[in-house]
């Protein structure tokens, strides 16, 4: 049995946010190993977070952000079950990760339910055509569709897309890790974006790309 010592478990409790017993728990089922106890916490974060995902948030905060160059600007409403939560810094730079997010990435809408139906449809018969004309054996073709159609749901919905400041996570499992460290059920519940002349005759600029740029640098 590896020596857990306190450096491992204040090193685990600053990356996971996790309590003191907590780290020690996992430090202990994974023996010792740093990268495996964060995974673990994880996990065990997300079960909880299943958890709590039917109880009713209706306090929370409505967000904006402006981006430097006041050419994008996101407006955005985030639940959670009380105000003392909606207060805590945590709760606050969730909001705001999660406005950065929407102003780089323009996502369509927060779940893939709420996906406009029609516009799946054609994507998903256009990938099927497409699939048919690279000779595709047809056999396989809507195996082939449903996994490209599912990478369009993570290019457009806004829960399924990778985290900006780190892909590893999507924005999904964030929320899921501050459900699991603040112990309430928190939901991102709608957003608008607005981006500067959109709908207007204009030249062709890609301000998402220019957002998420700046953002990673």
């Amino acid at each position: 049995m590896a020596t857990i010592t306190s450096d491992m478990i204040k090193d685990l409790r600053e990356r996971t946010g996790a309590g003191l017993m907590d780290c020690k728990r996992a430090l202990t089922e994974v023996d010792a190993d740093i990268e495996k106890a964060v995974d673990y916490l994880r996990k065990k974060g997300i079960a909880g977070a299943a958890k709590k995902a039917g109880r009713i948030a209706t306090e929370g905060a409505v967000t904006s952000y402006i981006h430097m160059n006041h050419r994008v600007g996101v407006l955005l409403e985030v639940n959670c079950e009380t105000d003392f939560v909606a207060k805590t810094a945590d709760f606050q730079a969730f909001c705001a990760d999660v406005a950065m997010q929407i102003a780089a990435m323009n996502p369509a809408c927060v779940r893939r339910e709420d996906m406009d139906t029609s516009k799946v449809e054609a994507e998903r018969a256009l990938l099927r055509e497409k699939a048919l004309a690279e000779g595709k054996p047809e056999k396989i073709v809507d195996k082939i569709v449903d996994g490209q159609v599912g990478k369009f749901y993570s290019e457009h919905v806004l829960l399924e897309m990778k985290w900006v400041k780190d892909d590893k996570k999507t924005i999904e499992l964030l929320q899921q890790e501050l459900v699991a460290k603040l112990g309430e059920n928190i939901k991102i519940r709608r957003f608008t974006r607005y981006e500067l002349g959109e709908g207007l005759e204009k030249k062709s600029e890609d301000f998402a790309a220019e957002v998420a740029a700046q953002i990673k640098a």
